[in-house]
């Protein structure tokens, strides 16, 4: 089945959803675990989530999503899996497609939230279209509302 899942982790509550789907499908299958947190490039960042946008540079931004990708990690062990944490840099998803080449990951999980509005909607794009496209393997999108 999967032998290893590569996890595109940002914090949120769909991060969160896809991380509990992910740790369920690692526990069954017994598969090494992966997480990916990537820093944007900075136009990027601002199309992706144009309404919780700040411009950070640099050493604050790494160390915001280091810190997410720990607690991420963490939150793993104490659930009693060995996980490892990686920072990827540039275009988020060539950077989650290439890595789960670098790493013959079998599985993609990405968390993805419905939005609400149509104007929301058109504006964020599908991350998680786009990934499946770019992808080498399998994907699984656990979807909140």
């Amino acid at each position: 089945m999967y032998k290893r899942i590569l996890l595109a982790y940002d914090g949120s509550s769909s991060g969160q959803q896809a991380l509990m789907e992910c740790r369920e499908l690692a526990q069954w299958s017994g598969a090494e675990l992966i997480l990916v947190a990537v820093i944007p490039n900075l136009m990027e960042a601002a199309a992706l989530e144009p309404s919780y946008f700040e411009l950070r540079l640099g050493d604050a931004q790494e160390e915001r999503i280091r810190q997410q990708l720990d607690e991420g990690l963490a939150r793993l062990q104490s659930m009693g899996f060995t996980a490892r944490g990686e920072i990827l840099h540039g275009e988020v998803i060539r950077q989650i497609a290439l890595h789960a080449r670098r790493t013959e990951a079998d599985l993609i999980v990405v968390g993805h939230r419905h939005e609400s509005s149509m104007l929301r909607r058109w504006w964020s794009g599908s991350t998680a279209k786009s990934l499946v496209e770019e992808s080498p393997c399998s994907v699984l999108i656990v979807v909140s509302h």
